[in-house]
C-alpha cells in the first residue's frame, strides 16, 4: 500500500472516529444543548463523556494529520498550491489534536487551537481550491470551493448575526462539511 492510499484510509476513518466518540459523548451527557452549548463542552462533561471526547478529537487530529501530510500533500505535490493547501490543512489537524488535548479547563489555549481550527481548514480548502484547478481538477476545485464555503459561512454568520446563543451548530456543520470533503477526496485518492 503506497503512502497516498494509507493518507486516503486515514481520511475516511477521520469522520468515523470523530463522530462516534462526539455522539457517546452527546448520548451520555443528558444535559448538552445544540443551541446552548459548544461542542467543546462535552471535553470537560462528567463521567466517561470527557474522555471518550477528546480521545476522539485527538485521534481524528492524527488521523487527519496522515490524510494531509500522506494523502492530499501526495495526491498535489506537483504544485506548489497543492504543497501549500496541504499544509495549511495539516497546521488545522494539529489544532484539531490540541483541541482534543487542551480540552476547556485549558484557556486560553483552547479558545486559541479551536480558532485557528475553524479558520485554517476553510482556507486551506480555498487553496486547495486553486490547486486542483490548476491540476486540471474542476470537479474537484469546485466541490472544494463549495465545502469550503459550507464549513465558513456559519461561523461568518454566528459572528455577524449570532443566531444561535453558543456554537455546536456552527461547529457542527463545519465538520460535517471538512467530512464530506475529506471522504469524497480520500475515495477519489483511493480510485486513482
Amino acid at each position: 500500500m503506497n503512502k497516498q492510499k494509507i493518507g486516503a484510509a486515514a481520511g475516511l476513518a477521520t469522520p468515523i472516529v470523530a463522530f462516534t466518540c462526539i455522539s457517546i459523548s452527546i448520548a451520555s451527557w443528558p444535559e448538552f444543548s445544540w443551541v446552548d452549548n459548544a461542542l467543546s463542552d462535552l471535553g470537560v462533561a462528567p463521567g466517561f463523556t470527557a474522555p471518550v471526547f477528546n480521545f476522539g478529537l485527538t485521534a481524528a487530529g492524527v488521523l487527519a494529520f496522515c490524510f494531509a501530510v500522506l494523502g492530499i500533500y501526495s495526491f498535489l505535490s506537483t504544485r506548489l498550491a497543492g504543497k501549500v493547501g496541504a499544509a495549511v490543512f495539516a497546521a488545522a489537524t494539529v489544532a484539531l489534536t490540541c483541541i482534543g488535548i487542551f480540552n476547556e479547563n485549558f484557556s486560553p489555549i483552547h479558545y486559541i487551537v479551536s480558532v485557528a481550527f475553524f479558520s485554517l481548514a476553510p482556507i486551506g480548502l480555498f487553496i486547495l481550491t486553486y490547486a486542483f484547478w490548476r491540476s486540471n481538477q474542476g470537479g474537484l476545485s469546485a466541490f472544494s470551493v463549495v465545502i469550503g464555503l459550507i464549513a465558513a459561512v456559519p461561523w461568518i454568520l454566528q459572528l455577524t448575526i449570532n443566531y444561535v446563543p453558543n456554537v455546536a451548530i456552527p461547529e457542527t456543520i463545519s465538520a460535517v462539511a471538512f467530512s464530506v470533503w475529506a471522504v469524497v477526496l480520500s475515495a477519489k485518492i483511493l480510485k486513482n
